[in-house]
């Protein structure tokens, strides 16, 4: 799961990495040679070692180095010879500069586009690992793998994070009937996830009601028929062709009656330039008020799959997404892309073809898949 990412990741890491001991090897000569020729001066012997800078350091500057505060670069930050020399020296430390990692960073903006990472995505981590390093001073010596690890791991959780909330949580605590309404495009799994869904539940000792309110597709109600009686669920359907908005209010009318805890709402997938099947869809929301909708889609479809969340989020807000076929995803643009661009969590992750797999999407978690 997200190997390609995961290389090119690691690729990066180890590019810049070799980047910044380059600079902490020029700054460490640098230190020796500046070292020298204070212990010259102080020696009282005159002398002009000769060296790639341009001033010379008599005791005078060293004062005056010593006295010149801490600069507070904007970038693009540039440090002069003697904020180099202050670093080296009396610090110990050693400046990033954005020339030193500007190319690098480039390579990693394209090697996220080709991992499928939406282009506003891939532009803000970079810029967010940009901001991370560049004007920075580093110890001489400090590990510098894990210092471009750390800007990686701060700069992908930041668009994956947003708006996140705890989804088992919000269950716990919401009143009794959990209505779930699911949408999204044809062929991406909905109908299955909806199957995961209620097994999950179940296995929490919820009681499931499932609503077969896709209609439309020749087939659909069978199919969700079998998986609740696979999974002994209570199911409400009506014929092919009845409006899904009612079988879903009967689902959860039902579901009060009966004191039930949660209703899973299945429906047709629809594209969003589909005008008629949007109408209805919004028309299933305006009616049934759902306490969430969640939109499914493949998480291979890549940057597809991040435009198509972006429309039907304008069309009907969604509350999270669920991505299936995680598992044969090795480029992970979509899971890294989704939540930035609609500004919803992802849910959960479809793994497999059991109703048991699907696992709980964290922040954390993918953050260690991508850097284990």
């Amino acid at each position: 799961m997200f190997e390609k990412l995961k290389e090119k990741l690691g690729g990066f890491k180890k590019a810049i990495g070799t980047v910044l001991e380059t600079k902490e090897n020029e700054a460490t000569e640098a230190a020796k040679v500046e070292t020298a020729k204070v212990e010259t001066v102080k020696a009282g012997i005159k002398v002009d070692i000769e060296t790639d800078l341009k001033t010379q350091v008599t005791s005078s500057k060293i004062e005056e180095i010593k006295k010149t505060p801490e600069p507070v670069p904007k970038a693009p930050a540039k440090f002069g010879i003697l904020d180099k020399i202050k670093a080296a020296v009396f610090e110990q430390e050693f400046i990033i500069e954005e020339s030193s990692v500007k190319d690098i960073l480039w390579e990693l903006e394209m090697a996220l586009l080709e991992s499928d990472v939406a282009l506003p995505v891939a532009e803000k981590i970079v810029e967010s690992i940009k901001l991370e390093l560049v004007g920075t001073r580093r110890k001489i010596g400090s590990d510098a793998g894990k210092i471009v690890e750390d800007a990686l791991k701060k700069a992908i959780l930041k668009v994956i994070s947003v708006d996140y909330f705890d989804f088992d949580e919000f269950i716990k605590k919401a009143n009794k009937p959990v209505s779930i309404v699911f949408v999204g495009v044809n062929g991406t799994g909905k109908t299955t996830t909806v199957a995961k869904m209620a097994e999950r539940f179940k296995s929490q000792n919820y009681s499931v009601v499932i609503a077969a309110g896709d209609t439309f597709r020749a087939g659909a109600i069978e199919q969700i028929d079998r998986h609740a009686q696979a999974l002994g669920i209570k199911i409400i359907k009506h014929q092919e062709g009845a409006d899904p908005a009612a079988i879903i209010y009967d689902a959860i009318q039902f579901a009060k009656a009966k004191h039930k805890d949660i209703v899973l709402a299945d429906t047709a997938g629809r594209m969003h330039i589909n005008i008629n099947l949007m109408d209805q869809l919004k028309k299933i929301c305006r009616v049934n008020n759902p306490d969430l909708i969640i939109f499914v889609d493949e998480a291979i479809a890549g940057n597809d799959a991040v435009e198509r969340a972006k429309l039907f989020n304008s069309a009907v807000p969604f509350s999270g997404s669920i991505l299936t076929k995680a598992d044969a995803d090795s480029k992970g643009g979509a899971a890294i892309s989704i939540s930035y661009t609609t500004g919803k969590p992802i849910l959960f992750l479809g793994v497999g073809q059991t109703y048991k797999d699907l696992i709980k999407f964290e922040p954390q978690w993918l953050i260690a898949r991508l850097f284990e």
